[in-house]
């Protein structure tokens, strides 16, 4: 006999799942972008920022490989080695790019204005911490004491090439915060990302997903660097990057995490009228 299950009830909030770089530390997201630069550099192949910022939010080999896609950069690659661009030369690229990240990831581990306030309030509040990042284990394992120094401590840590299963846009970092913290409802956790594929994460795992977009890649400039250009330009550059997060489906959209207390209290609220993401 078919049976209807009795409702659960509005989920209350459990827990927000975070990105590292340009989200929780690196203003600016400036550690990856820099290195690819760098190591594209070392096989004589120009690219700049601009381009090494678009697959931003990937596992980094499936970042090097979109790289090569492009088609300015195929063209170059064509043209200093007579073929196109192959796995192998992806495998060859991270492989020059890891001890790159590992060596200069410290260099850029200062935690975002109000980073370590916020996870201590989110606690405070009764709420687990996961955190996901792009970044391989290796380069994590030198960041994530760096940032423990500086009071960033989230509960549990996956990195982009640790799941069989892949990384962003997938679900599946998320998700699997949401095994290792013991969630319950996939509805009653929020993603703060500042990239597209980190937003399309939280929204393919079922989650809230809020979008950082001053001190994240989008806008892609250092505090400093910020601070010194006009107001109106600065705005214009935060309006583009807001854009860009909506636009790929956040929920809400933040300057730096910093803000991310009020939009737990909104989210909170739509959870209680028994809304879900």
């Amino acid at each position: 006999m078919n049976t209807v299950p009795a409702s659960r009830g509005c989920p209350t909030l459990q827990a927000v799942i975070f990105d590292w770089a340009g989200t929780l530390v690196d203003f600016g997201s400036l550690a990856p972008t820099q290195i690819f630069v760098d190591a594209f550099k070392s096989f004589d192949i120009e690219i700049s920022l601009a381009q090494a910022r678009g697959p931003m939010g990937l596992s980094k080999w499936q970042h090097i490989r979109l790289l090569l896609d492009e088609p300015a950069i195929a063209a170059q690659w064509q043209a200093r080695t007579g073929r196109a661009p192959a796995d192998s030369d992806v495998d060859a690229l991270y492989e020059r790019f890891m001890p790159m990240q590992i060596a200069k990831v410290g260099q850029y581990s200062q935690p975002i204005d109000g980073a370590a306030q916020v996870l201590a309030w989110l606690r405070g509040q009764g709420l687990k911490i996961g955190s996901c990042s792009g970044y391989p284990r290796q380069v994590l394992d030198v960041l994530l004491p760096l940032a423990a120094a500086a009071g960033i401590r989230p509960d549990h840590v996956v990195a982009g090439d640790e799941l069989a299963a892949g990384g962003r846009p997938g679900p599946y970092m998320a998700l699997a915060n949401v095994l290792a913290l013991r969630i319950d409802d996939v509805a009653a956790c929020v993603k703060v990302d500042d990239t597209v594929p980190g937003i399309e994460e939280g929204l393919r795992a079922g989650m809230w997903s809020v979008g950082v977009s001053l001190s994240g890649n989008e806008v892609g400039l250092t505090r400093s660097e910020l601070d010194s250009l006009p107001t109106a330009e600065a705005n214009a550059l935060n309006r583009q990057a807001q854009d860009r997060l909506r636009q790929a489906g956040a929920h809400y959209v933040i300057d730096t995490v910093a803000a991310l207390p009020e939009v737990v209290a909104h989210i909170r609220a739509r959870l209680a009228r028994g809304e879900r993401p």
